[in-house]
């Protein structure tokens, strides 16, 4: 198999699984969090260089306050609780999202999280929390025309390269394949500059139900996808 240098997945569906079991979203969320650790693990052991996980869209603050409450808490607990596996496995671990508006308990943790992993050389654990594809390009213009009126940039210097270091994503490669579960066919506000030239992969299986052989299955199709980059070949 082709093993791609960088995975990004829209994990969604917790809800739905749970609504099909007659059982609280919440407990949607809590079944989900099984599989970032299974799949984290399974990139990991693949050679997959980076794993940007959609875990929370800006557009998600509008869920119903006790949901949010739950998933910033589950959030705090389960990276306190995986630190040190993940330390251990030689996973770094960092975040592209907006600070602003976030809890302090979720900045503080997630700090933690990149300092104590930073040396780390193996997969990189990219957790895309209070993003927003749009916003992203947005704050990219806007440091850039900063730095560009401060006169520590040329304004007729700007690229595609010097522009994507101004992106949350900074110093990350571009996504070589998009993952998105439960059946939707849209990529939500999600990376709109780096999933230019990536292949995408939708499957009907919930997240919760996304195992480690569900991930090969899209690797398996990803490995048989001809990439052009526009060029012929």
């Amino acid at each position: 198999m082709i093993i791609p240098e960088h995975i990004a997945i829209i994990m969604d569906g917790n809800g739905r699984w749970a609504k099909a079991r007659g059982l609280a979203r919440t407990q949607g969320h809590v079944e989900g969090v099984k599989r970032v650790d299974e799949i984290t693990d399974a990139a990991a052991k693949l050679g997959v260089k980076v794993l940007t996980l959609y875990t929370f869209s800006t557009e998600n603050w509008t869920r119903p306050a006790s949901e949010v409450s739950m998933l910033m808490q589950t959030l705090v607990s389960v990276l306190t609780q995986k630190l040190r596996k993940l330390h251990d496995n030689n996973v770094r671990f960092c975040v592209s999202g907006r600070r602003q508006g976030a809890p302090q308990s979720v900045l503080r943790a997630f700090d933690q999280a990149a300092e104590y992993t930073r040396n780390n050389t193996g997969l990189t654990l990219n957790i895309a929390f209070n993003y927003g594809g749009r916003q992203e390009i947005l704050d990219a213009v806007k440091a850039f025309a900063s730095d560009a009126l401060a006169g520590k940039v040329a304004m007729d210097a700007l690229d595609e390269k010097m522009f994507s270091g101004y992106l949350y994503t900074a110093g990350l490669p571009d996504p070589d394949l998009l993952i998105r579960t439960s059946g939707e066919k849209r990529i939500s506000n999600f990376l709109l500059w780096q999933l230019s030239y990536a292949e995408f992969y939708f499957t009907d299986k919930f997240w919760p139900d996304f195992t480690s052989a569900e991930l090969d299955k899209a690797i398996a199709d990803f490995s048989g996808r001809v990439r052009r980059f526009g060029s012929v070949k």
